[in-house]
């Protein structure tokens, strides 16, 4: 999410602005609607389903071209029962997802030697935010065989690690994010069921360690946007099912508007339809409070925190404590996908989340202390409540060149908490 994707940065930014008192930038409040059951059927939801296919056949063609029979060989786990096998997962960022090309944003080519690196240290799973729309030609919507011949090859070192790997339509040049609109909505209904098909085709023959994700941060915030959200949410799982094989009954993950904790209960209303039984899980991302995890410069609506946590804040730079998103409200969030989502039969991934060291405050002991603690603390917090952990990383807690260890206190503090060491 961080250091390369500026425009989602101040979409999030934007967010925590206009709710800076209840906890903006991918967390959310209590109250509202519950998830529902993981493959709930509703008449809005299958109107949605039947319009989805029909209303969006025609602007591309059919990438659907070989439909296998369905397959449930090596994917016969439930989501649940993947979930629970994934204490503590890392992502590959800034990397496969950049705009300009794999190497763009500053890293190298992820190779099997890194994979391998992650697995080492004890994660056992990999997100890969991936882009295609830049691959893909504009008119046919048809995505470069090289590329898909790539993420393929990746897919494969992580499933040579023996590591589950969630691939997802990233940011992606904001094709999906910038239309979540009734205007736009079968033109980019299309494409997402254009890209899915020829996606979910290439890569149907994995286990069921491969997991796909329809989108990333899909900014919804009223109900009229999360009613278009769900439309793109049921058209990436109905592509991806009609392919057939293992994607028949391959774990699918759909996102919260925003990828917020608040939202999630707030405006979600309930998982789309799916042909396989229990066989979804649900997305969101923390980074909160958004002055201490995502910013780095002072911003009109609030300044920078430096200090969080209980035990940390510094008497030196009084001014630069969190005054909100402690330790209160990361139990109230996480407790919230419990009792709507994971109590409910609906895994939780939190596919990103992550704090990271600045240089310029004045305690530094008091902010390395914090740091730490944040990535810590949400990281057991969220275990306790069964959500899954995905820490956001763009090589700043493993050197991507050199496989070295950057940051030894905040991967030590994950692994403890994990119950890895």
């Amino acid at each position: 999410m961080i250091l390369g994707r500026r425009a989602l940065l101040l979409s999030t930014v934007a967010i925590a602005a206009t709710c800076s008192a209840c906890g903006g930038g991918g967390s959310g409040s209590s109250g509202g609607s519950s998830g529902g059951g993981s493959s709930s059927s509703s008449s809005s939801s299958s109107s949605s389903s039947s319009s989805s296919s029909s209303s969006s056949a025609s602007l591309y063609p059919d990438y659907n071209t070989s439909p296998l029979a369905a397959d449930s060989t090596g994917v016969t786990s439930t989501a649940a029962q993947i979930s629970s096998k994934i204490k503590l997962a890392i992502n590959i960022g800034n990397t496969m997802e950049a705009i300009g090309g794999e190497t763009a944003w500053g890293n190298p080519l992820i190779t099997q030697d890194l994979v391998n690196k992650y697995k080492s240290l004890g994660f056992d799973a990999i997100r890969l935010p991936c882009s295609w729309d830049q691959y893909a030609d504009q008119t046919t919507a048809k995505i470069s065989a090289t590329w898909l011949d790539r993420v393929k090859t990746v897919v494969q070192y992580c499933m040579n690690a023996d590591l589950y790997v969630v691939l997802n339509i990233h940011w992606d040049g904001g094709w999906l994010d910038s239309h979540i609109n009734d205007t736009d909505k079968a033109a980019t209904a299309a494409k997402q069921k254009a890209f899915w098909e020829q996606i979910a085709t290439h890569l149907r023959n994995f286990d069921e360690r491969l997991i796909f994700a329809g989108a990333n941060e899909p900014p919804a915030d009223t109900a009229e946007k999360m009613s278009v959200l769900k439309y793109y949410h049921q058209t990436f799982i109905d592509a991806v099912r009609s392919t057939g094989g293992k994607n028949a009954y391959r774990t699918l993950i759909v996102q919260s508007p925003n990828t917020s904790t608040e939202y999630a209960v707030s405006l979600w209303t309930g998982m789309p339809t799916d042909t396989a039984t229990n066989r979804l899980m649900f997305e969101i991302h923390y980074y909160t409070p958004s002055q201490f995890a995502i910013i780095s410069e002072d911003q009109s609506w609030g300044k920078m925190f430096y200090y969080w946590g209980k035990d940390n804040h510094s008497t030196i730079e009084p001014d630069r404590n969190a005054t909100w998103g402690e330790e209160d409200y990361v139990d109230q969030q996480m407790l919230a996908m419990k009792t709507h989502f994971v109590d409910q039969g609906i895994p939780v991934i939190m596919g990103e989340y992550g704090a990271w060291r600045k240089t310029t405050p004045l305690d530094l002991p008091k902010h390395n202390a914090s740091v730490t603690y944040w990535n810590k603390y949400v990281t057991q917090q969220a275990l306790a409540n069964g959500v899954v952990p995905f820490l956001w990383d763009t090589g700043s807690l493993i050197d991507r060149a050199t496989l070295a260890v950057k940051d030894t206190d905040i991967l030590d503090a994950l692994l403890t908490t994990a119950g890895k060491k």
